[in-house]
């Protein structure tokens, strides 16, 4: 039988990506993550003898966490009853982060990722005024990488110059030495699924709608040119970027759970006569 505050594999990649998703915790010894150098998407590595120390940042967040180790066993049980200790909902990953690589589900190469400020988040720059692909990206980071990520929105002449100087990772930039950008026909964004390790069916399908939207082809996804619209008419509700980012974030989170889960869903009028 389960033991208690625990979660199984099926139940948490059914939470992953979402906005409501919970805060997942790798706390895995050093040893360990050098023998599988990869993380569950959207989770944060944190030291398991530091708990002390970032645990209470956690609970003022007041998020349900979620805590991987090795096997779920004696470093995450620990984690997580201090954090419950503290007043946060926390819970295990059921085999820990052995059942999530046995179960062969998405994880996030971590020598793909950039480096991390001292509290721990990747920092990004890129242009201001974003329209499709500077705020799909963020919207994927958000929900599979690094749930705290920085986004600088900058003037396009500035992006290189406040990357070195701010240590932060430029994106969608068409400039040789920037690597997260287009490549041929593909988007920034069909980039980071790729690299991240992300290739899923649902992130796959709203690739191609993202695509579409950003590269003038609405041919390839019926979607993209409603995607596009949007995207056009939150760009002219806000004047601040971060504002049209936090709103943008939904309307991702909305594209993703039907690329998920409501692809076969149709909807017409008039609805179909009730039987009597």
């Amino acid at each position: 039988m389960p033991s208690p505050n625990t979660i199984t594999v099926d139940k948490l990649v059914r939470l992953i990506g979402r906005a409501d998703s919970p805060t997942l915790i790798d706390v895995r010894t050093d040893e360990d993550f050098a023998a599988s150098p990869y993380l569950i998407p959207g989770s944060l590595r944190r030291g398991w003898a530091d708990v002390t120390t970032w645990g209470p940042a956690l609970v003022a967040k007041r998020r349900p966490a979620v805590v991987v180790c090795h096997k779920g066993l004696k470093l995450s049980q620990g984690v997580a009853a201090w954090l419950r200790h503290e007043g946060a909902a926390a819970d295990v990953l059921e085999d820990g982060f052995v059942g999530w690589q046995r179960s062969r589900l998405p994880m996030v190469p971590a020598a793909r990722l950039p480096k991390r400020d001292s509290r721990g988040r990747t920092v990004w720059v890129t242009r201001a005024r974003p329209k499709v692909d500077r705020i799909a990206c963020p919207w994927l980071i958000r929900r599979f990488v690094d749930p705290e990520a920085v986004f600088l929105f900058v003037a396009p002449g500035e992006v290189l110059d406040v990357a070195e100087r701010f240590d932060a990772t430029p994106f969608d930039v068409d400039h040789e030495r920037v690597h997260w950008s287009h490549r041929g026909e593909r988007c920034t964004f069909d980039l980071m699924v790729e690299e991240l390790g992300l290739e899923t069916d649902p992130l796959k399908r709203l690739a191609a709608i993202v695509r579409g939207a950003d590269t003038g082809r609405p041919e390839i996804a019926p979607e993209s040119a409603g995607l596009l619209a949007a995207s056009l008419g939150l760009s002219r509700m806000y004047a601040d970027d971060l504002e049209q980012l936090e709103a943008g974030l939904a309307l991702y989170d909305a594209f993703y759970r039907w690329c998920r889960d409501a692809v076969n869903e149709g909807h017409d009028w008039p609805p179909a006569a009730r039987k009597p």
